[in-house]
């Protein structure tokens, strides 16, 4: 099934704003962080498994029970090969609100601006903080954030989609049964990726999509 989106005036603007954005050279105490979230579901084994042999991997039955899901926001720093990932209970305003002021003022508390990379979800603008927060409050905590949003119909635009997939590949691809054991098996992988400084490396230009996409822009 295709996501088809028209590309107007408001989506080539917000798309050139974040191939600029990309395109800009590594500066610390400006980092771009790309923010996004995933629904992993929590599938517990009916059968136990055959466990794994030297050259031949576990066998897991097809047959599972399905005990909740569980919410995993990301955030990644491109060039700078840094992400944080946190498993919650739930996607609320409140859970959002917490995880970026979490980043904004301890991870990225030296930052003189933090750019933050977003989709368009409901939760995802200021008026969530300051709802939540209050005002003074919300103004305190994002004085220093600068929002980017992708176009609507337009996620691949978010490198965290990007590190998600990775994650999925890497760490949650697979039949996870509890919260707990979902909680570890991110950090690990969390932990690993941060130490080895993966970072992502953006191609796609603006003069890329101008030569790919123009015939497609809408007037």
């Amino acid at each position: 099934m295709w996501c088809i989106g028209k590309m107007t005036k408001e989506y080539r603007q917000r798309m050139y704003d974040l191939l600029e954005l990309y395109a800009m050279p590594y500066c610390e105490k400006e980092p771009v962080v790309c923010v996004d979230e995933k629904s992993k579901q929590l599938l517990q084994q009916t059968r136990t498994p055959i466990a794994a042999r030297p050259g031949k991997p576990m066998k897991e039955d097809y047959e599972y029970r399905r005990t909740g899901t569980r919410n995993i926001f990301m955030a990644v720093e491109p060039k700078g090969g840094q992400r944080q990932a946190e498993v919650t209970a739930r996607r609320t305003k409140s859970d959002f609100v917490r995880f970026i002021g979490q980043l904004v003022e301890k991870v990225y508390a030296g930052a003189q601006k933090v750019h933050l990379v977003m989709d368009n979800l409901n939760t995802h603008f200021r008026s969530s903080f300051e709802e939540l927060l209050g005002d003074e409050r919300a103004e305190q905590m994002l004085k220093r954030v600068k929002f980017h949003y992708t176009p609507k119909h337009a996620s691949w635009l978010n490198m965290a989609e990007i590190e998600i997939g990775i994650m999925d590949r890497q760490c949650t691809g697979g039949r996870l049964t509890s919260e707990a054991m979902l909680r570890s098996e991110v950090t690990a992988w969390k932990r690993r990726r941060n130490q080895a400084q993966a970072r992502i490396e953006w191609k796609f230009t603006r003069q890329d999509a101008d030569q790919k996409l123009s015939r497609h822009y809408v007037s």
